[in-house]
């Protein structure tokens, strides 16, 4: 087994990676607001795109933040921005 300082580097980057993958992924089912929810998801998705990345899949990286991140996070960021909220009721 190689132990050189970039295969430890490049499994530490790979570890971060994957910590941050699950995080954000949790808080997106988690997150009782649906906009943070949302930005949880567009992070999560960049953290994805980041690990194709690290995996030699350059391609697979650049279509994930074109596509995902580009066009369907930012529809639903519009979709969460454009729906009526009610402020001031007591209904939680």
């Amino acid at each position: 087994m190689d132990t050189s300082i970039g295969t430890i580097l490049h499994l530490a980057v790979f570890a971060i990676l994957a910590i941050a993958a699950i995080m954000f992924s949790l808080f997106v089912v988690t997150a009782k607001d649906v906009v943070r929810a949302a930005l949880s998801l567009v992070f999560a998705m960049f953290v994805i795109a980041g690990l194709y990345i690290l995996l030699n899949a350059q391609f697979l990286g650049v279509v994930q933040v074109l596509v995902y991140i580009g066009a369907i996070g930012v529809l639903i960021l519009f979709a969460v921005m454009l729906t009526k909220k009610e402020f001031g009721t007591d209904a939680e």
